[in-house]
């Protein structure tokens, strides 16, 4: 039985090993399995055993090409940043968590100073340590040292998995927030990669009367039923947008893009009622795509750009931890992390057959 132990003013469990293992990518498309110290933790971190982690697209992006606009890996870098895991050590200002406690664990770590951070925006902070984000390493190794407010409780109830997940379904959560989302209103999400598909069980939590789904694979559109889509327009619908309206009388009071192109772009913006509002989160390849500024300027649309998101981790884990989700329906692939280097193969050359691929550090036996 692991039992906890206590070194001067830091509490630990008694079997935190010396070394761990690591998935450290070296140069695009090539991962490789290394021993490193763990972590030693600063007064205010807590040391995470890492139990689940998710791939994200932005992973993938890194380990193809490198890069993602500004941000170059320059040198070799641990990859993921949606994760969870147990408590292994505190250190000695920690007063919010014990070794042992199982705990989410929100990526990106800010200063609190700058404007962004004091005016409650903190994910614009321009100083954020972010997880898996060159420089800084993220979370396919077996522990990580995080700060303590960055971390948050999750009942036995929730698995590793769907805690790993609240980072992604945050991106739904905030991109509903920024747009001020009313319960009853009719929703359309453009887009049914792991993003939009949380943004879906975001959508049916924060009470969504319709939510229709738009995307070219079959299989993403019925995973998107699964987690409460209630319209889904399959892609040989010629017009998804003029489907949209015909079906609302109208159109829908919010669109969500997910998808990262401009023609999903396009589709989102023309699916909107009169007065209704557009929250973007994909990222085009290009920095500037045409839009049609008197249609915006006639329906005065809104639009919001959602750059991760801010104060969604205890709301999130609220709503995973309901009942009332199906997100562990999104898993399609297993991976310990010695295999990080197939998982990453596999999210990258079989999109059209998985949903979410995760990365197991340490055994959850």
């Amino acid at each position: 039985m692991t039992t906890i132990q206590q070194s001067g003013s830091t509490r630990s469990l008694s079997d935190i090993p010396q070394t761990m293992k690591a998935a450290l990518m070296t140069e695009p498309h090539h991962i490789s399995i290394v021993e490193l110290p763990v972590p030693t933790i600063k007064p205010d971190e807590v040391l995470v055993k890492v139990m689940a982690v998710g791939i994200c697209g932005s992973d993938l992006h890194y380990y193809e090409h490198g890069r993602i606009g500004t941000y170059v890996v320059e040198k070799p870098i641990i990859l993921g940043h949606e994760c969870a895991g147990i408590v292994a050590a505190c250190g000695e200002n920690v007063t919010r968590f014990n070794p042992g406690d199982r705990v989410a664990i929100e990526p990106g770590i800010t200063c609190g100073r700058c404007d962004a951070c004091k005016s409650g925006r903190y994910n614009l902070c321009p100083d954020v340590q972010f997880l898996a984000t060159p420089p800084v390493d993220g979370a396919f190794c077996q522990y990580i040292a995080h700060r303590e407010d960055f971390l948050f409780p999750i009942p036995d109830s929730l698995t590793f998995e769907e805690a790993a997940m609240n980072e992604p379904f945050s991106v739904g959560i905030h991109a509903l927030n920024r747009a001020g989302f009313k319960p009853g209103w009719d929703v359309a999400i453009i887009g049914m990669g792991p993003v939009g598909l949380t943004a879906v069980a975001a959508a049916k939590a924060f009470g969504a009367n319709r939510i229709f789904v738009s995307d070219l694979e079959i299989n993403r559109l019925e995973a998107a039923r699964k987690l409460g889509a209630t319209d889904l327009i399959y892609p040989d619908v010629a017009d998804a947008a003029a489907e949209i309206k015909r079906l609302t009388g109208g159109g829908v009071h919010l669109a969500i893009e997910t998808a990262g192109h401009p023609r999903a772009l396009k589709t989102a913006m023309h699916s909107i009622r009169r007065g209704g509002k557009l929250s973007i989160v994909g990222l085009p390849p290009v920095d500037e795509v045409g839009v049609n500024v008197p249609f915006i300027c006639d329906n005065e649309i809104d639009i919001y750009g959602i750059f991760r998101y801010v104060n969604t981790y205890p709301q999130g884990i609220t709503f995973l931890s309901s009942g009332n989700t199906e997100m562990m329906s999104l898993i399609t692939d297993r991976y310990p992390l010695e295999q990080t280097h197939e998982a990453m193969e596999r999210a990258r050359t079989n999109k059209a057959g998985s949903l979410k691929v995760m990365v197991y550090p340490n055994s959850l036996t």
